[in-house]
């Protein structure tokens, strides 16, 4: 493919509109569209002729179409968008039209040819969506004043023929409106951008812990209990979808070519479920809707025939309402401590012959299939739906890497890819950005020649800590690059400078979506941290990402323009105001550091930080950055099960003043506090001195705080030291009041701060 030359001949093209005379209308006035902005970009675009010769279509002041009818449902969309942009729109033309949308065959597939030539655009499809693609092609080309209208005069495009098709059958996005309600008109609004960028699968994610979104008639308390939690604050938060309002979302996705896969959450992620109904679980106790996040022990009883037969009801009602061939049943972070001290489900472990709890999820989540499969409906699960062996007939979503697509394909299943490590839009960018998710190969090697297929992947919007107003901006771009992927296929993006080309692309593109007032984020972390001692100050600098990022660093009152260094002699905050793109963002990008005596000397560790949470590297304990509330922010240092020990060589004996460090609590997710914090000091590096011992006894007591907990020697007397050891000692087995019981805690620090005297 030869995109990168397509600049050149765009501007030759455009250079020659200067000499066009069309219809005596002056082509300075009149918009021109082009190929600089395909996304995702087509398996094949040739511009037609010699590159001195190029030719151009014109569309004078009307559109005059034939066979508007051959894309069926989608027919209406498009001759609404058509309508929009600013000609005159003319239908049903058998001869001269200048648009022609064509049906030469009968395979339902995706494929399409769009040939500008003669003055006249053809859109060639075997089927109704391969023309609505050609169709979206065919809208990005124009320029983009059609989207609001500005193509009164007409508008130019280049003669140019497009061949395409798709490399993955499923390109999806998850949304999540369990945890934060969205509104119909947003869902709609977020099916026209999927649509726009070639994806085919909105993801709905309708049941959970924190809110059950589905009406469902048999069982109104879903909707009227279940649907509503109180937050920690005392407000209110929830709301669900009508029967109805959810039939006209699915008719405007089907318009649109987008399939609507409803996930609902079994056995876990059930809670607001067991609110309304407290004969769902194991122990009939009355439960509020979760207000917090994590993952929760009380899940649907496994051994309790009233709960099959209230899921064959609900699914009965979901089947009703989505046409789609399949539906997610999660199955994922179901905790099995209820099943194991639940008499019904011990039972029906002993009557099925199965051997433990994980057997049990199996015969539970095939029991759901079966009756599912009798309904032409096939179920899909998160990959911990292999540990107990794979449901008959289930596919597998694979999250936790990439281990269960290829367990998935190796046993002959088909599966979709969305790990954690390039697919999940509620990370930050410091931990997921544009260009790693660019990256991602949906087919790793392990998949290669199995028996199972990878159908296609998704990006994953979960919204624990995003509202409604924050979700496109997480979405967009960061999806546009796996629409891309999904698209053209990892056998163009994986090469050495399609991620440039890429971007290129995305710049041009971005201005028609803020034409559709999309609310886009950024590609990438727009400035990053660097620190820096020299003459025994820490300096700090900001480095603006891309040359668009303007704005200054800020540190205690100082100012400097992003680039330039400054320096910081004491705890605090540096921040940046931030220009992108033209527009002054209005939350300022904040990093917490300390300039204190132990930055950047040698440092000793005593374990191995998790991969996940390296902090940064070996040094992370002791390079002044300070870690954030949140622990996905790449400062904090972890590890699961062992102790944290640390040895920093100061290089010299120096007077130490105090010692403190920042250890992060958050129960339900596994992290919890050290139980005891000892810190020493050691002249030669043989001989420690205890200095500070800090027990902790309630720090497997149960907890519902998020927050960051300090661990201070205080002011210490007479102590001189050029080593500084600290040990932490791990909280050990999650205790038994929690979900996760018996499985090893995490244990997160950010710095061992030294002040000196």
């Amino acid at each position: 493919m030869n995109f990168k030359i397509f600049g050149i001949f765009f501007v030759t093209i455009c250079s020659m509109f200067v000499f066009i005379s069309c219809s005596q209308k002056s082509p300075h006035s009149i918009p021109t569209g082009g190929i600089e902005a395909l996304i995702p970009l087509p398996k094949s675009v040739s511009l037609m002729g010699d590159v001195e010769d190029r030719k151009v279509f014109f569309s004078g002041d009307d559109l005059r179409i034939q066979g508007l009818e051959n894309l069926g449902a989608s027919s209406e969309v498009v001759e609404a968008w058509l309508m929009g942009v600013g000609v005159e729109v003319r239908k049903d033309f058998p001869t001269n039209a200048n648009l022609v949308f064509e049906i030469k065959g009968d395979e339902e597939d995706e494929s399409y040819d769009l040939i500008i030539k003669n003055d006249v655009i053809q859109i060639i499809a075997n089927s109704e969506v391969g023309l609505f693609r050609g169709f979206t092609t065919l809208r990005q080309m124009m320029p983009n004043s059609c989207e609001y209208g500005g193509c009164v005069s007409g508008f130019f495009l280049p003669e140019v023929l497009v061949s395409d098709s798709p490399e993955f059958e499923h390109r999806g996005l998850l949304l999540d409106c369990c945890r934060h309600f969205m509104d119909v008109d947003f869902i709609k609004k977020m099916i026209d951008n999927l649509a726009l960028h070639k994806m085919n699968v909105l993801h709905w994610h309708l049941t959970e812990d924190q809110g059950w979104r589905i009406e469902i008639d048999a069982y109104p308390l879903l909707t009227e209990v279940g649907a509503w939690r109180t937050e920690l604050d005392g407000t209110k938060h929830g709301g669900y979808y009508s029967k109805e309002e959810i039939r006209d979302i699915i008719q405007y996705a089907q318009k649109r070519h987008v399939e609507i896969i409803p996930e609902i959450e079994l056995p876990g992620h059930s809670q607001a479920a067991l609110a309304s109904y407290p004969w769902l679980g194991c122990t009939g106790d009355q439960l509020e809707v979760a207000n917090k996040w994590g993952v929760f022990k009380d899940i649907y009883c496994a051994g309790n025939d009233s709960t099959i037969a209230f899921l064959e009801t609900v699914l009965d009602e979901v089947c009703e309402l989505f046409p789609s061939d399949r539906i997610h049943i999660g199955g994922d972070e179901a905790p099995k401590v209820r099943w194991h001290s639940c008499d019904k489900c011990q039972k029906r472990i002993k009557e099925n012959d199965l051997k433990d709890e994980y057997e049990l999820q199996t015969w539970f989540i095939e029991r759901i299939g079966k009756f599912l499969e009798g309904k032409g409906k096939r179920i899909i699960g998160w990959d911990e739906i292999l540990e107990g062996g794979l449901p008959e007939g289930a596919m597998v979503q694979s999250w936790r890497g990439m281990e269960g697509a290829i367990e998935a394909v190796s046993i002959g299943t088909d599966v979709i890819v969305s790990p954690t490590s390039h697919c999940y839009l509620d990370y930050p960018l410091s931990s997921t950005n544009l260009e790693e998710i660019y990256s991602f190969q949906p087919r790793p090697e392990g998949t290669l020649g199995g028996p199972g297929r990878i159908l296609g992947g998704e990006c994953n919007m979960w919204t624990e800590r995003a509202p409604q107003e924050l979700v496109e901006s997480k979405v967009f771009p960061r999806a546009i690059g796996l629409a891309e992927v999904l698209w053209s296929g990892p056998e163009f993006t994986g090469t050495s400078d399609a991620y440039s080309d890429f971007i290129k692309r995305l710049e041009p593109h971005l201005d028609r979506l803020s034409i559709l007032k999309v609310d886009y984020g950024m590609e990438s972390v727009p400035v990053t941290l660097s620190l820096a001692v020299q003459s025994e100050k820490l300096y700090a600098t900001l480095t603006p990402s891309a040359e668009y990022i303007k704005g200054y660093t800020h540190f205690n009152g100082d100012s400097v323009l992003l680039g330039k260094s400054i320096v910081v002699e004491s705890r605090g905050t540096i921040s940046a105001s931030i220009n992108y793109r033209g527009r002054r963002l209005p939350r300022r990008e904040e990093f917490f550091v300390d300039g204190h005596a132990g930055v950047f000397h040698p440092i000793e560790l005593g374990f191995t930080p998790s991969p996940y949470y390296t902090g940064g590297g070996d040094f992370a304990l002791a390079d002044g950055r300070i870690g954030s509330l949140g622990f996905h922010d790449g400062v904090w240092q972890a590890v699961q099960g062992e102790d944290v020990i640390a040895i920093v060589d100061l290089e010299k004996v120096i007077e130490i003043d105090s010692i403190f460090s920042n250890f992060y609590r958050y129960q339900d997710a596994w992290i919890f506090t050290p139980t005891y914090v000892e810190f020493s000091a050691s002249i030669d590096g043989d001989h420690y001195e205890v200095i500070s011992q800090n027990d902790f006894k309630d720090a497997t007591l149960k907890n519902d705080a998020q927050d960051i907990v300090t661990v201070n020697s205080g002011k210490l007397m007479d102590v001189r030291a050029r080593y500084v050891k600290m040990r932490a000692v791990n909280s050990g087995l999650c205790p038994d009041w929690h979900a996760a019981a018996t499985e090893p805690t995490w244990l997160f620090c950010d710095e061992i701060v030294i002040r000196a005297k």
